[in-house]
Formats: structure tokens, sequence, C-alpha cells
């Protein structure tokens, strides 16, 4: 079974729905960015505070993805989202591991900024 790169948006608009903050976490590599602002990013501890911190608004995500563009094991996504009427696009950076899932390599919400 071949899993599609725009798998790691849907894994993290589930656990963001959720509430999740240990599966939200689970969507990154142990290394991956986060851009909480543009500007600014975040890594390990730092990035699961920021990430956190958009859980804590209560608000549910919808993603849409627009385009993923894979090559060897690594992809960018380019995903609209809306949270609670304010929307976004997103330019993420993911890889494919061993173990056949895709995890975030870069998370940049504000990828058009």
């Amino acid at each position: 079974m071949t899993i599609h790169p725009v798998s790691v948006a849907h894994a993290f608009a589930a656990a963001f729905n959720a509430k999740d903050a240990h599966a939200v976490d689970d969507v990154y590599e142990p290394g991956g960015l986060f851009v909480p602002e543009p500007g600014t990013t975040v890594t390990g501890a730092a990035r699961r505070q920021a990430n956190q911190r958009f859980l804590a608004t209560g608000l549910p995500i919808e993603l849409t993805p627009r385009h993923v563009y894979e090559h060897d094991g690594i992809a960018l996504l380019i995903v609209d989202w809306t949270i609670g009427g304010t929307t976004g696009t997103a330019t993420d950076v993911a890889r494919k591991g061993a173990d056949g899932r895709w995890r975030y390599v870069i998370d940049n919400p504000f990828g058009t900024a």
C-alpha cells in the first residue's frame, strides 16, 4: 500500500481537531521545524508549546490541499487552511520515513507571508 504525501496534512488536521497535542507533534520528524508566525521558527519543546497555543483556541481546522509535489521521498505541500474564519496557505515540506509515514520537516502555515 502506498501512502500519499498529503496524508501528513490530514493526520495533522485529525490530531488538531481532536485537540491531541501528542498526536500533533507525532506528525513532525524529531527535528522538524514549525513556523508559528512569519519570521519565527521553532523545534522540539518550543514547537510543541507553539502548537499548544493554537490547540488552546479550541477552534477546528479545515484543510484543502492545493498542490502536492513529491520526488524521491521528499514532498512540497501547498495547503489552504481555515481556523475560526481565519484563512491562510501553508507551504510545507515532508519526508517519507522508513516506516512509510510522511512527516513534516518544515511546517510553515504562513507560507505565503
